[in-house]
């Protein structure tokens, strides 16, 4: 499997960078937030969750530590090299993904909706929908409503870390090439990646396209939602 980096995405500093720009190094050191709490509280206690896209393991290790069965999907190895041993890890491409086995949850977390390419954003939903039982769901998180207008800006990484969202400068077809920085004492990294704005109507016809359908927004500003296969969406609130 290629490390070759995608057209429109880059990044710099220390270690392993990988295909769409993100420095290994930086995950390791990102805090989690509040996501593992969301997820918990919108699904079953002791569920099976193919998580796509899990990076060092960030959300991974919580959610296994909270009695999850994590299945860790992501397509860069030195990103899966940073996962524990003990949890179950697959390297592919998550649009290309096909495993034949259904779970609880499928989580698609970090924006990963959001991508440039509408082929690999569709790609995406379709392996959830694929991986999801019919009686599970779907756990999506969405950008920010202002995230591409509200730039730049700025918030702390722990106590001596920063993170700056420096840039997201339009080039064409509704994409934005988004340029982001991290500061800390001992090192700095950049990356540059392509993302696609989507609005509450066009987000929801992305998962209604795949089969999907968004049954609940958990969160206030509606960045995480919970979506069900179609037949067992039903209202959205």
């Amino acid at each position: 499997m290629s490390d070759e980096r995608r057209e429109g995405y880059d990044g710099t500093g220390p270690g392993a960078i990988t295909p769409d720009g993100c420095a290994v190094e930086v995950w390791t050191r990102l805090p989690v937030g509040e996501a593992p709490d969301v997820i918990e509280g919108a699904v079953p206690a002791g569920a099976s969750i193919l998580e796509l896209g899990c990076g060092v393991g960030r959300m991974t290790h919580p959610l296994t530590d909270r009695g999850f069965t994590v299945t860790a999907v992501d397509e860069s190895a030195a990103m899966l090299a940073q996962v524990r041993d003990g949890v179950r890890t697959v390297r592919s491409p998550i649009e290309r993904l096909d495993l034949g086995e259904r779970f609880d949850v499928v989580l698609l977390a970090s924006f990963l909706v959001h991508a440039g390419d509408v082929a690999v954003r569709q790609g995406l939903l379709e392996t959830c929908r694929r991986h999801v039982a019919e009686d599970g769901c779907v756990l999506v998180q969405r950008e920010g409503e202002d995230w591409h207008r509200n730039v730049p800006r700025e918030s702390r990484i722990g106590a001596d870390g920063l993170v700056r969202i420096a840039s997201a400068t339009p080039v064409g077809d509704g994409v934005n090439s988004v340029h982001v920085e991290y500061e800390f004492p001992d090192a700095r990294w950049t990356q540059t990646f392509l993302s696609r704005p989507l609005s509450t109507e066009a987000f929801e016809q992305a998962l209604a396209d795949a089969g999907l359908g968004v049954e609940r927004y958990l969160t206030e500003d509606r960045t995480w939602v919970r979506a069900r296969p179609a037949a067992r969406a039903g209202a959205v609130t």
